[in-house]
């Protein structure tokens, strides 16, 4: 298969669905005549033009409501943000008219809309603009929640939010926008709500997602050196949760750590383990371990952002722990 970035995989899935179907437009702050804050939407306006690839005032809450009256009456929206951060501005028009539309109307609309854009740190950039919102967003039923962590996933798993008859937030990664991966030519789709296991294993299920996986994944390699072995779950989708992979691994592996970027009280990673101790309680040979940020806005400074986010050191910390290794 080819090699693209996980930018370019982005442009394809939105470009091949808006060539399949004239009522799919792509709308937000620099999406046009920028080809994207990150590129993502290169050569899109000169294919598409302005009428379907449009650029916008900075004003989350206008062009998200723009586009959830838009899918109301039968197109279906694209709304990017530069960053979910900026979404906080918007999120009454998320949580309140995207989410609940179709069951306070009594079905009688669907809003097929995607918001997409880049989740959580990206480097020094600030309490403000380095949150995770995953499990804000997974909280709220009507909204389907995907953090891919691969480019091939981004794709497939892009196309199927695009098609899907539900409002989804789809949550990338700016630190992963220039990373590269195998992606097929043609159309593929890849389910919504199905986990993959990235890495199989017998001592220890590792469970995560977006691109904390490649956390997951580099501590699971150095544990192997140790005759550790990792079964490495990536959830890809937040809501709805694929429980049943999860549990068929604990059931495995007898041992469970999630690991996520996102603050730990209410996280994905807490569900997750109330799950697991719900349906797989007799199978566990060690309590649950959870490796999240920690409880505090995210610093400035590299040295605080590097104690701040999960990291290979505090995963490899949390695997000795439930298999009672000392090192």
């Amino acid at each position: 298969m080819r090699t693209i970035q996980f930018r370019e995989a982005i442009a394809e899935a939105m470009s091949e669905e808006m060539r399949r179907d004239e009522n799919i437009f792509l709308m937000g702050e620099e999406v046009a005549e920028y080809n994207g804050a990150y590129k993502a939407s290169k050569g899109m306006l000169d294919e598409f033009g302005p009428k379907r690839v449009l650029d916008t005032p900075i004003a989350e809450l206008g062009f998200a409501g723009i586009g959830v009256g838009a899918a109301m009456n039968g197109l279906r929206p694209i709304i990017e943000f530069m960053t979910f951060n900026f979404s906080m501005v918007a999120i009454d028009q998320i949580i309140n008219n995207a989410a609940k539309m179709h069951q306070m109307s009594g079905g009688q609309f669907t809003i097929p809309i995607v918001f997409r854009g880049p989740t959580a740190s990206a480097g020094q950039l600030g309490a403000t603009h380095s949150q995770a919102f995953e499990s804000w967003y997974a909280n709220c039923p009507g909204l389907k929640v995907i953090v891919p962590s691969t480019v091939y996933d981004a794709k497939g798993l892009l196309k199927a939010a695009i098609r899907d008859q539900d409002p989804v937030i789809f949550m990338e990664s700016e630190q992963m926008y220039g990373d590269k991966g195998e992606v097929p030519e043609g159309d593929f789709i890849l389910p919504i709500g199905v986990a993959d296991i990235k890495r199989a294993g017998t001592d220890v299920t590792i469970v995560s997602f977006g691109k904390i996986m490649k956390v997951a994944l580099a501590a699971a390699e150095e544990l192997a050196k140790d005759g550790i072995s990792c079964e490495v779950i990536d959830l890809r989708t937040v809501r709805p949760i694929d429980y049943d992979t999860v549990i068929e691994s604990v059931k495995k592996t007898n041992r469970l750590v999630c690991v996520e970027e996102a603050w730990p009280l209410g996280s994905i990673s807490t569900e997750i383990s109330y799950m697991v101790q719900k349906r797989a309680f007799d199978y566990l040979d060690a309590p649950v371990i959870r490796s999240t940020t920690a409880d505090t806005p995210a610093a400035y400074a590299p040295t605080l952002m590097e104690a701040f986010l999960p990291n290979q050191a505090r995963v490899i910390k949390a695997v000795r722990e439930v298999l009672y290794v000392a090192k």
